[in-house]
C-alpha cells in the first residue's frame, strides 16, 4: 500500500488523501482516480519479477495494487484473474482477422469480470476495518461481492431488482449475503445502497461509486499484455516492454469496466511496460445506449435513458461511471458501437458453437459489437484484436434458450431418432 499516494477527481481534478475522502469528490461528485507513486513502483518492481511470479491471480500485481496482500490463502479470493486469453481460429477466420483473441472472465470464482472489483473491494474493507459491505446489482457485482465476501467471512447485503436472472439471485443466497430484490430498477437499488450505507455505517461497493472497484477492474489489462507476450514472442527472455493489442472490445453498463481497463493500460504506459494503449472499443444494447449516445454527439455530457435490454448486466439508466467511460474511448481513438438484443443472441450462440466459451448476453454484446465494427471498417484485418467476455452463460439460461432454440423430444427407439435426424 506504500505506493497508494490519494486519490484525483476525475470532473475537477483535486486531489485528497487517502484519509479524506471515501468515495466521490466531495466538491462535484466525480469519480476519484487512484493515484499511484509510479517512480517507487518502477524502483521496486519490474516485469521480470512480475513474470516470474508463481500467483495465478489478480495478486500476482498487488505492487501496482492501492491494497495490501489480503491474505486468506487457500479460498476462492486467491482464485481471482489470471483467467485464459483464447485464440480462436475459427471466430476470426469467419471474421476475416489475421489476429484475434478472446479473453473469458466467465472462469472467474463467481463466473463473472466483477469478481476483480469485488476482491480488491474486500480487501480494502479490512483493512478500513469495515463491519458490513452493500452493493446494488443487478446480479453479477453483488454475486461477486457475496462470494467474495463468504471467502473472508466478512457480512454482505445486496439490493438487486426483482427482475435479476433467477440464477443470479441463487448465487446471492447461497453465498449467505442478505439479499433484498427491489420493486424497481437497478439505478432505484443503486440510490438505497447509497442512503443505507450513509444510514447504518456500512462500507459500499457500488460500481462507479468506489474508487476501488476500477483498481480491481484494470487487472485484466495487466493480463491481456502479460498473456500476450506470452503468446506472440518467440524468445523467452525478459521482455523490456510487453507486447499490446491495437483494439480491445467490452461490454458497457455502468461504464466502470472499460474506465478500469483504460486506467490500467494507462498505469502500465507510465511505467514504461508498453509502447501505447490500445483503442478501447465499447458496446452498449440499443435499449441501454445512455454513453453509445454522448460519445455520437461529441459531448461528456451523459443523459439517463429508460434502459430495456435482455442483456440485465449492461441494463443501466443512469451510467455512473459514465465519464471515464466516454473518454476511455476518446482518449484512446476508439469508439462506442450500439447493437441490437437479436445481434447479442447471435453472438451467444457464435462463441459457444465456434469458441466453445459460453457467455451471457453482456458478455457476448462485445462480440456483436466486433462483427459491426469490422462492418464499418472500425477495424482491419491485421489489428490485433481483443474481446473481453465478461460474464458465464450460466448466468443467465433463459436466454441462453433463446439462443440455442429447443431441444427435439423423441421415443427412445432408433427410428425415432433417425427421423428427427432427418
Amino acid at each position: 500500500m506504500g505506493t497508494f499516494l490519494g486519490y484525483r477527481c476525475s470532473v475537477c481534478g483535486a486531489e485528497y488523501s487517502p484519509e479524506a475522502v471515501t468515495y466521490t469528490c466531495p466538491v462535484d461528485g466525480g469519480n476519484l482516480d487512484v493515484i499511484l507513486d509510479y517512480e517507487r513502483i518502477r524502483d521496486r518492481t519490474n516485469l521480470s519479477d512480475l513474470m516470474a511470479s508463481t500467483e495465478s491471480s489478480i495478486w500476482r500485481y498487488l505492487p501496482l495494487l492501492p491494497v495490501g496482500d489480503p491474505g486468506h490463502l487457500g479460498t476462492p479470493l486467491r482464485a481471482v484473474g489470471w483467467t485464459p486469453l483464447f485464440s480462436p481460429p475459427r471466430l476470426a477466420e469467419d471474421l476475416g482477422l489475421s489476429y484475434l483473441w478472446l479473453k473469458d472472465d466467465g472462469r472467474n470464482p463467481t463466473a463473472s469480470f466483477k469478481d476483480r472489483a469485488s476482491a480488491v473491494v474486500v480487501a480494502r474493507a479490512q483493512a478500513i476495518g469495515a463491519e458490513v459491505v452493500v452493493t446494488a446489482s443487478t446480479g453479477n457485482a453483488g454475486a461477486a461481492l457475496a462470494g467474495m465476501a463468504a471467502a473472508t467471512g466478512m457480512p454482505a447485503v445486496i439490493l438487486a431488482p426483482r427482475t435479476a436472472p433467477q440464477a443470479k439471485v441463487a448465487q446471492l443466497l447461497i453465498f449467505g449475503a442478505r439479499v433484498f430484490l427491489i420493486d424497481g430498477s437497478y439505478d432505484e437499488a443503486f440510490d438505497l445502497t447509497l442512503e443505507a450505507a450513509d444510514a447504518f455505517g456500512w462500507y459500499c461497493r457500488n460500481t462507479g461509486y468506489n474508487p476501488f472497484t476500477a483498481e480491481g477492474k484494470k487487472t485484466a489489462s495487466y493480463e491481456i499484455c502479460e498473456q500476450l507476450t506470452n503468446t506472440v514472442r518467440a524468445v523467452r527472455e525478459p521482455p523490456l516492454q510487453w507486447e499490446v493489442p491495437d483494439a480491445v472490445f467490452v461490454s458497457v453498463g455502468d461504464g466502470n469496466i472499460i474506465s478500469g481497463l483504460h486506467k490500467g493500460f494507462k498505469d502500465l504506459f507510465e511505467l514504461g511496460w508498453i509502447e501505447r494503449i490500445p483503442r478501447l472499443y465499447g458496446v452498449q444494447s440499443h435499449g441501454s445506449a445512455a454513453i453509445y449516445n454522448a460519445f455520437v454527439s461529441g459531448t461528456e455530457d451523459i443523459q439517463p435513458v429508460e434502459a430495456k435490454t435482455l442483456a440485465d448486466s449492461i441494463s443501466v439508466d443512469l451510467p455512473r461511471d459514465g465519464l471515464r467511460a466516454v473518454r476511455a474511448a476518446t482518449q484512446t481513438g476508439g469508439a462506442y458501437i450500439a447493437v441490437r438484443d437479436e445481434d447479442i443472441l447471435g453472438a451467444v450462440r457464435e462463441l459457444a458453437r465456434k469458441a466453445a466459451v459460453f457467455a451471457e448476453p453482456a458478455g457476448a454484446a462485445s462480440y456483436a459489437g466486433l462483427t459491426k465494427a469490422l462492418s464499418e471498417g472500425l477495424v482491419g484485418p491485421m489489428d490485433r484484436v481483443v474481446v473481453l467476455n465478461t460474464g458465464s452463460g450460466l448466468k443467465d439460461v433463459n436466454a441462453a434458450m433463446k439462443a440455442a432454440g429447443e431441444a427435439i423430444v423423441i421415443e427412445p427407439k432408433l427410428e425415432a431418432l433417425e427421423k428427427a435426424l432427418r
